[in-house]
């Protein structure tokens, strides 16, 4: 686990009807996506899988909520959004207990 802050803005990138699905799946929209890089995560590797790339699943403030976005980061710093939800109470709880505000 790894706490982080991005103190400078990254380039933040998507596939557009990726986040339409994720809208419709989630009420989440990417576009509101990069406030977790702005405010302290928590940042976990995602090795659940062979990906085919290093994946991160981070948890921190999206708007109003406690989000998870999962996430790789592209040649050059670039960002690219897989995916962002809703934390579940286990989760927000584990924010809460582990981020120093």
């Amino acid at each position: 686990m790894y706490k982080s802050t991005y103190r400078s803005c990254h380039a933040i990138e998507w596939d557009e009807s990726k986040n339409k699905a994720n809208i419709i799946k989630h009420g989440i929209d990417f576009n509101d996506v990069p406030d977790i890089f702005r405010h302290p995560m928590l940042a976990l590797r995602d090795d659940r899988a062979d990906y085919g790339e290093e994946r991160w699943i981070s948890i921190g403030w999206i708007k109003l909520l406690v989000g998870v976005v999962v996430y790789t980061e592209r040649h050059g710093g670039v960002i690219r959004i897989l995916s962002a939800r809703k934390a579940t109470k286990k989760e927000a709880k584990y924010y809460d207990a582990n981020i120093e505000n």
